[in-house]
């Protein structure tokens, strides 16, 4: 874990999150970030690296709110399922069904093959949790069990300013 000025590896890796998004919000004609998170000074100024053995992941969270919007996550060397879920909506819950019928989904999984970027700002990092849970049996895609190998995660994020 980091803080502050990140070591000149992380910075390139900032440097290339910025790229991509430019890049991927040009071929889309579409924003991916808001222009003030995708342009701010460093992009991002904390970093937590994360390595992965199989059946490990990370429990469903929001971010800490000591950081600021727009957060990046590069997922590397495994593929693996984040679900996200609403933050309002819990699976369980007696209303639950309630939830589905005015559109409050569950779970939501995402494929992540190995080098990808998951992007968190607005809704999706305030009111969305996320999870990867790695334990045997719970990482499929497309009916298939994912053979699961070590997996670093390399998340970027910036403080909020300190008052």
């Amino acid at each position: 874990m980091r803080f502050g000025n990140l070591p000149w590896w992380a910075t390139e890796l900032c440097n290339s999150v910025r790229d991509a998004v430019v890049l991927a919000e040009e071929a889309a004609g579409a924003r991916l970030l808001p222009p003030d998170i995708l342009w701010r000074q460093p992009l991002f100024d904390q970093l937590i690296a994360n390595v992965y053995q199989p059946g490990e992941g990370i429990c469903a969270h929001v971010d800490l709110m000591r950081f600021e919007d727009g957060i990046a996550i590069v997922s590397l060397e495994s593929s693996c399922v984040m679900h996200f879920s609403n933050v309002e909506h819990e699976e369980g819950r007696e209303d639950a069904e309630e939830d589905e019928e005015r559109g409050k989904v569950g779970k939501v999984p995402v494929y992540l093959p190995p080098g990808s970027l998951v992007l968190l700002s607005g809704d999706a990092r305030y009111s969305w949790k996320h999870e990867i849970n790695r334990r045997p049996g719970f990482q499929f895609w497309e009916g298939k069990e994912l053979n699961q190998k070590q997996r670093t995660s390399i998340t970027l994020r910036k403080l909020c300013p300190v008052d």
